[in-house]
């Protein structure tokens, strides 16, 4: 539907950005949580549903206490997040429980990643879904919002829930911290299907789409 107004007439081209397997995730020696734990990497703001899993975190910390998976949010604060920003910094049951990480230089942030029972991913809209395409390439599982941008990349590997769907959320993530988590062992069953995009690939789209258009230049 972009594409109609005034562009149907021109070349286009889909191509993904890359996430080459051997460029992304490698060891730095960061220190992790003892427990099992669980990562967002995103931009704290409304979008991205934070509140969501903060909600579902504090529920799960009254039912289990210490025995409850950890969450670690990596990423900068932006903006309108009163209630998020608020739960994180005066919510005494989440202490010690979530963990704002904020910024990270690459290496800690693959090292966290790398080390997730899975990535999370509960926003209501992405532009192309970054964090999806690097936690599949380093083998990490990802449970996601069911929403067009990461099925696009993650296509059959991810496990998808509404990002609306509480329950399904939490219930998905009790799984996943099981330490013989089925459900995890299925997805990381998925993953070695799955075929990460290439830079490669990209710019063979891009070059291809060039000599598409030059070939029409009169």
């Amino acid at each position: 539907p972009h594409l109609s107004n005034g562009l149907a007439d021109r070349q286009t081209c889909v191509a993904h950005f890359g996430a080459d397997p051997p460029d992304v995730f490698g060891g730095s020696g960061t220190t992790l949580p003892e427990r099992p734990y669980f990562v967002y990497l995103s931009t704290i703001e409304p979008r991205k549903n934070h509140l969501l899993l903060l909600n579902i975190w504090r529920r799960m910390v009254d039912e289990l206490g210490d025995a409850a998976p950890m969450l670690v949010l990596i990423g900068r604060r932006g903006w309108e997040n009163e209630n998020v920003i608020d739960m994180l910094e005066r919510g005494e049951a989440l202490r010690g429980h979530v963990v704002e990480a904020g910024e990270l230089p690459d290496n800690q942030m693959q090292d966290l990643v790398a080390g997730a029972r899975a990535m999370l991913m509960p926003s209501f809209a992405e532009g192309f879904g970054m964090p999806v395409v690097e936690a599949l390439c380093a083998g990490v599982p990802v449970i996601c919002s069911d929403i067009s941008a990461h099925r696009e990349v993650g296509g059959d590997a991810p496990d998808y829930i509404d990002p609306l769907d509480g329950i399904g959320w939490m219930r998905m993530i009790h799984a996943y911290a099981a330490a013989n988590s089925p459900q995890r062992a299925a997805q990381l069953a998925r993953i070695g299907g799955w075929h990460a995009p290439t830079w490669r690939d990209y710019f063979d789209i891009v070059a291809q789409l060039l000599e598409d258009v030059t070939a029409t230049v009169p």
